[in-house]
């Protein structure tokens, strides 16, 4: 039995150590300085002082800060950070590490969610914030997230400047070259070097490239695209359809269609251009067009695929065009020839030079119907007017919203008159019922012809009874006159009573 005075050695059991994983990133963009090697070293060196055990090590090599996708290994830790409760750290050796985010918001978010989740992200530069400071810590981390954000748009800036100055000295900022050319190195001294495969990269620092003629067949197939439209009078679908009789192999190896006839007829650098930011794409933004008085054009760079002055030729067809895809110049067009044969159909539009495929038609109007229609806007809106009087002598308030009308602010009508359509021997209205769920009714009021426009009856068409873009009304549709037809407007109040 021990003596009561003797002293007994109680250890207390040893307090356990903190868990961690840690998260290093390395983007291409700068150098070693920050490599994934030298973050391990110095998050390794913070977790053994402060006793943390690293129970993993996650990395993302050559990968931007910018968001978290296109990051594997941060995607994955989220994961763990979400799904695990075996650690309780999360190592970064500082900010821009753990992310460049154009919001600031956003890397802030990320971290937000590993606090949700029990685990608290420690930058090894700042070290753990003590709770007398934590005001200054989170500044300190504000302002380390705004320039971390900051390094990537002044580095966005600089390779955009870049890039830009080479494009004026007429030289190829980059990219993969058009169908028909290769890229041909320059050496240090401008005098050229090799041809570059595709994905191979200059190796030079003070190289250059520039476009010179590729393949042979490729040159020869741009070439006698221009011939043809512009010198033999074909479209981009005769051009397409031409090529893909005799198998000629498109850019992509598929066959040629109109959109990959045009994207060539209106590439400058087939007539020796460099040309230059007609896009913006910077800090992993969406793809944007510019306004061609911000692209970098210069001329005369390299040896070109076609005269200059046969693009120029090809160029004053298409402009011609764009002014016949103009609306007001469509609906000019089409009505000359609809004075000229009192009809209008798909064929006499797509052989009358002065209008544009009826493919446009239905793209702007909703077919050439929709085009017809619109030819007699001034018609259209004066009935509409008329309508209106008429019911609002029919009801006790009549009130105008946007383009349809609400009925003692029970029923909703968009009011849609429609002039006869000529069909063969006879004729046809054509109405298009709205199908938003504000609409209740769309009312067609077909028209008389000979100039005088007379309102022949109205046709009731509920929006949850109709379907199909479109509804024609001629002499064979009893069923439906019957059904949806009145002479008049009485069944408006009898429908809100």
């Amino acid at each position: 039995m021990d003596a009561w005075w003797a002293q007994k050695n109680e250890r207390s059991d040893p307090k356990p150590r903190l868990r961690a994983v840690a998260y290093y990133r390395h983007s291409a963009e700068i150098g070693q300085e920050n490599s994934v090697e030298i973050q391990k070293d110095n998050v390794v060196a913070f977790a053994k002082k402060h006793d943390v055990e690293i129970i993993h090590e996650f990395a993302d090599r050559g990968k931007s800060g910018l968001n978290a996708e296109g990051r594997p290994a941060f995607n994955e830790m989220m994961e763990w950070v979400r799904t695990r409760d075996d650690f309780v750290l999360v190592l970064v050796l500082d900010v821009s590490r753990w992310g460049r985010f154009q919001d600031t918001d956003l890397s802030a978010h990320y971290e937000s969610l590993c606090t949700q989740h029990g685990k608290q992200v420690v930058y090894t530069q700042i070290g753990f914030p003590r709770d007398d400071d934590r005001l200054i810590s989170q500044l300190r981390k504000s302002i380390d997230r705004y320039q971390s954000a900051e390094f990537s748009r002044v580095l966005s800036q600089k390779v955009f400047e870049g890039a830009a100055k080479v494009a004026k000295q007429g030289y190829r900022p980059g990219g993969s070259p058009p169908y028909g050319f290769h890229r041909m190195m320059l050496d240090e001294h401008k005098e050229p070097d090799r041809i570059l495969q595709p994905g191979q990269r200059k190796a030079l620092q003070n190289g250059r490239v520039i476009l010179v003629p590729g393949e042979k067949h490729q040159v020869k197939t741009v070439q006698e695209i221009f011939i043809l439209f512009a010198e033999k009078g074909f479209d981009e679908r005769q051009i397409a359809g031409q090529l893909n009789s005799r198998g000629v192999p498109s850019p992509g190896g598929v066959r040629w269609g109109e959109g990959s006839i045009r994207h060539i007829l209106t590439n400058q650098q087939y007539a020796g251009c460099v040309v230059y930011n007609k896009t913006t794409k910077r800090l992993k933004t969406k793809a944007r067009r510019n306004p061609h008085q911000d692209w970098i054009v210069t001329p005369g760079a390299y040896e070109p695929v076609v005269p200059p002055e046969l693009f120029e030729q090809a160029q004053g067809i298409l402009d011609g065009r764009k002014r016949r895809y103009d609306r007001d110049e469509m609906l000019a067009n089409l009505r000359d020839l609809y004075e000229k044969y009192h009809v209008i159909t798909s064929r006499l539009v797509r052989f009358e030079k002065k209008c544009p495929a009826p493919e446009f038609y239905a793209s702007k109007f909703n077919g050439l119907t929709g085009a017809f229609q619109a030819m007699f806007a001034d018609v259209l809106g004066r009935v509409r007017d008329r309508v209106l009087q008429a019911i609002r002598q029919e009801v006790k308030m009549v009130e105008v919203y946007e383009d349809f009308l609400v009925i003692n602010r029970r029923l909703t009508v968009l009011v849609q008159p429609s002039v006869p359509v000529p069909d063969g021997y006879g004729s046809f209205w054509a109405f298009q019922p709205d199908h938003r769920p504000v609409i209740d009714i769309t009312l067609g009021v077909p028209l008389s012809n000979g100039d005088k426009y007379e309102i022949l009856g109205y046709l009731a068409l509920p929006r949850l009874m109709v379907r199909g873009p479109w509804v024609r009304l001629s002499s064979r549709s009893e069923a439906r006159i019957e059904l949806q037809g009145y002479n008049g407007l009485e069944f408006i109040r009898e429908l809100i009573q």
